[in-house]
């Protein structure tokens, strides 16, 4: 039994004549009379009387013409249904983000976005350091992740870069280097040092430790956080100064001041990841919210 077959019955039924159920449907009488007799046959009974005046349903008529009209309504149902899956309107996004991310307006912003665009989509969130981040994304554990990439890209990685962010030197509010409106870098020489671990960014770590080089010093890490956000707290605490991007600021934590650095930018990168071999519509929807300054296909 095909959809057609239904919508010939239950335009006949619908009409009560065979003639105008065919210019209703567009097609021929005769060809329409003889889907209908298919319909019969398959059935094993006629569905309608052939009257002079018309058709008038049988008694299996009118019992078929509920499942009829519910057939063809599960059926348009189950149309629009793909449609919109196909068009990443309904499903799940996996959404993985580090834990500074989300102190990024751009990030923020693109998530609100999605939920307000594609309100039937659930969003599962995983937070977690870029370098398990990319784990997941390998294993199809998550769809999409917002990493801290390094200057080259993972060849099996779609990224998409958003704009480099400053890093700032983060100093207890008590410390006598903050009475400087920004500082260089060789100016923290010696200080103990709050620092994430390498996990935390794919370069971010290698990018601060190389620039201190730069500037003639070598770090002394006395303190490692976990992640971005938690070296704020420890250096409110006077374990030691940091360097952070600028985002992390919003935080609002007391006993921490922030001074631009002197001399060449150090920046922070962040981009929305996802495996080249990726086509689910609903991560492509994700990525295609944000605007970047570069994109690694």
């Amino acid at each position: 039994m095909e959809l057609r077959h239904i919508r010939y019955f239950l335009a006949v039924a619908d009409e009560g004549n065979f003639t105008r159920a065919a210019a209703k449907l567009g097609i021929g009488q005769p060809p329409l009379s003889q889907q209908i007799r298919d319909l019969e046959t398959e059935i094993g009974t006629a569905l309608f009387h052939r009257v002079p005046h018309g058709a008038e349903l049988t008694a299996a008529g009118e019992a078929f013409l509920p499942q009829a009209k519910a057939s063809l309504a599960a059926a348009e149902s189950a149309r629009l249904a793909a449609q919109r899956a196909a068009r990443g309107e309904t499903g799940r996004l996996a959404l993985g983000f580090t834990a500074s991310a989300t102190f990024n307006s751009m990030v923020t912003e693109a998530i609100r976005h999605f939920r307000r665009r594609w309100p039937d989509v659930a969003l599962s969130l995983t937070e977690m350091n870029s370098d398990g981040l990319m784990g997941k994304l390998t294993r199809g554990e998550i769809d999409v992740a917002f990493i801290r990439p390094g200057l080259e890209d993972p060849r099996e990685v779609r990224l998409k870069r958003l704009p480099d962010e400053r890093m700032l030197i983060a100093l207890p509010a008590n410390h006598r280097l903050a009475a400087n409106k920004s500082l260089p870098l060789e100016a923290i020489a010696g200080e103990p040092f709050v620092l994430f671990p390498r996990t935390v960014g794919l370069s971010l770590y290698d990018d601060i430790l190389k620039a201190c080089r730069a500037a003639g010093f070598e770090l002394i890490v006395t303190q490692e956080a976990p992640q971005i956000p938690s070296v704020i707290t420890l250096v409110a605490a006077d374990i030691g100064v940091s360097i952070v991007p600028e985002s992390v600021t919003k935080i609002g934590m007391e006993g921490v001041v922030y001074r631009p650095i002197d001399g060449p930018p150090l920046v922070a990168r962040l981009g929305l990841a996802m495996m080249k071999g990726q086509r689910s519509p609903i991560a492509l929807n994700m990525m295609s919210l944000l605007k970047a300054t570069d994109e690694a296909d």
